[in-house]
């Protein structure tokens, strides 16, 4: 189970990893002028936000749903399963940030990052979290 969990720990903490070189790597572009800023109110800007904020909608309720859902009795089960829901939680975190220095500052996208990034920190490892979700009780009883 501890074999688990670190490699588990390696994804989560590279997520978060992968958001911050994406914040810099923006913040850096932006500050240069490297880009011209998309105007949020544009076709493509609107686009932008639909992508974004349906992503997050779609991708963190179904990955923080995801391990109740398939009850995964074995360590090699749960591992696919939690690792898909850290991967789907996290996922809007640097689209959020993109979009917000892609569209010169809008803070409807960084709210978004902020969002997935609170669904992140949910969806960390721990034995005793992998212990619980593995012996799932029947019915309805929370795993939280």
């Amino acid at each position: 189970m501890e074999q688990t969990v670190r490699k588990l720990n390696w994804l989560y903490y590279g997520q978060m990893a992968i958001a911050l070189i994406v914040l810099t790597a923006m913040y850096y572009a932006f500050s240069k002028g490297l880009y011209e800023p998309l105007d949020r109110m544009s076709l493509t800007g609107q686009i932008v936000q639909y992508i974004v904020i349906f992503d997050a909608l779609i991708t963190i309720p179904l990955g923080l749903y995801l391990v109740k859902y398939f009850k995964p009795q074995t360590e090699d089960k749960y591992f696919k399963c939690a690792a898909s829901r850290i991967l789907l939680v996290s996922n809007a975190m640097p689209l959020g940030i993109i979009a917000f220095y892609w569209m010169g500052g809008y803070k409807s996208m960084i709210w978004v990052a902020a969002i997935a990034a609170i669904a992140w920190y949910f969806s960390k490892p721990t034995i005793g979290k992998m212990e619980q979700e593995m012996n799932q009780a029947a019915g309805n009883e929370e795993t939280y």
